[in-house]
């Protein structure tokens, strides 16, 4: 992790150390480094990253208030552990926002996102290419290089919507969603034919303004991980 800088305003040093941890430790927490139902300390993490354990506490805040992290006054924090219903609950509220958000996109519904705008166009063609790598590291069974190029792809083209507020509460349940799956995902040997790869049809399919195929590609999107997770999910509860 970056030190923080020497110069400049402190408080803004501090708010960006702060984010530098949530985002590091959101990390492990997708790498799997971090488990479900792992406890540590504020100073445990401190004394890791090498920072005073304000910033940390903080951080540790932050990934409470998303869902990631349980706190327990008397023993420090937790990896929060999911369920299929969570993950089914999910699913349903990302629906919600992306239905409205192709919507926006294709008829252009608002007045500042226009469908013939060639900026339109040129945006979606590098969200394009985001999935072109989320597809190959789907179909390689790289769950990490996916798990980047998977977000990177919805937060830009949730950010073509041009509500910076469903954009971030979009980008808030991918990442939970995927802390949920991961728990799941981690303990497969091989992940190869089991990972959605379906990004590059979508933006396709928004390219020609075809909203019905775009919603039948993440019904089938959601439709996919959901069967997956409650598999998984029934096996562990089995056993298996």
């Amino acid at each position: 992790m970056p030190a923080p800088g020497s110069g400049g305003n402190g408080a803004v040093t501090r708010s960006t150390l702060r984010q530098q941890i949530a985002e590091a430790l959101r990390d492990e927490v997708l790498a799997g480094r971090l488990k479900p139902g792992q406890e540590f300390t504020v100073k445990e993490i401190a004394e890791q990253y090498g920072v005073s354990a304000t910033p940390v506490r903080e951080a540790l805040v932050d990934l409470s208030a998303q869902g990631l992290l349980d706190a327990d006054q008397h023993r420090g924090f937790r990896v929060h552990e999911y369920a299929a219903d969570d993950f089914r609950g999910m699913i349903e509220a990302r629906s919600l926002v992306t239905d409205g958000m192709f919507h926006s996109l294709v008829d252009g519904v608002r007045s500042d996102v226009q469908p013939d705008d060639p900026r339109i166009a040129a945006a979606l063609a590098g969200v394009r290419r985001r999935g072109e790598e989320a597809r190959r590291a789907a179909e390689a069974g790289d769950l990490t290089v996916l798990i980047g190029y998977d977000l990177r792809f919805w937060r830009e083209l949730a950010a073509l919507f041009g509500n910076p507020y469903l954009s971030d509460f979009l980008h808030r349940l991918r990442v939970q969603s995927w802390v949920c799956a991961v728990q799941h995902l981690r303990r497969l040997p091989d992940l190869r034919g089991q990972l959605w790869s379906g990004h590059t049809d979508l933006v396709d399919a928004l390219t020609r303004r075809d909203t019905d195929t775009a919603r039948a590609i993440v019904d089938a999107y959601n439709a996919h991980w959901l069967a997956l997770i409650e598999r998984l999910t029934e096996n562990r509860a089995a056993g298996g």
